[in-house]
């Protein structure tokens, strides 16, 4: 008796593509992607059509603080080389003005209810940050980070002296009243060629 030739039986594999498709949405939802941050700025809203655009702002001197930076990722904070790491301690001192120095910002009085009331702050104050066109971009985020922090800083003291909490753990309400205190005043000049051509 001769045997016949036994057929392999075939591999099911009608569910072959939904286990790729499965494999697929799974290491989608377990990688982590990197996304690009970029830095936190609010532009002023554009002015009105009827509007007067007047170019000539009158700001205070003593209530400008200059933050220059060169070609040489040199830096410059109100007309004298500092290191970058001195810039955070500079601009607390010039935005907090806690002793009414007649150099640094002026006081003025802001009613804050979430702070009891009324109180003097520097709201008037203006950290100018102008750059080279040669300065290096890690160097201008340096800059940038550290006038963030002192803000960041002066922030969080106050809700602790005042709410005995971090700023991040405040209300949106309380949040608010800090920001009113202490707020974010930093304007971006055009960068210039301090430096000569390149």
């Amino acid at each position: 008796m001769a045997k016949g030739k036994r057929e392999v039986p075939e591999i099911n594999s009608s569910s072959t593509a939904d286990i790729a498709f499965l494999l697929l949405i799974f290491f989608l939802i377990t990688t982590s992607m990197d996304t690009d941050k970029g830095l936190a700025r609010r532009l002023p809203p554009p002015p009105e059509k009827d509007a007067k655009i007047d170019n000539e702002i009158e700001v205070k001197q003593r209530n400008v603080l200059q933050v220059l930076l060169n070609k040489n990722d040199q830096l410059m904070c109100d007309g004298e080389m500092i290191q970058v790491n001195e810039l955070r301690k500079k601009a607390k001192e010039f935005i907090e003005n806690k002793n009414d120095d007649p150099d640094m910002p002026e006081k003025v009085a802001k009613d804050i209810p979430v702070l009891g009331g009324t109180v003097m702050v520097t709201g008037n104050h203006v950290i100018s940050l102008q750059n080279d066109r040669g300065t290096s971009y890690s160097e201008y985020i340096k800059v940038q980070n550290e006038l963030v922090a002192a803000y960041n800083e002066l922030r969080n003291e106050l809700a602790n002296r005042q709410f005995g909490k971090d700023y991040a753990e405040l209300t949106e309400e309380q949040q608010e009243g800090i920001r009113d205190y202490y707020p974010q005043r930093i304007s971006e000049a055009e960068p210039k060629n301090y430096g000569g051509k390149k």
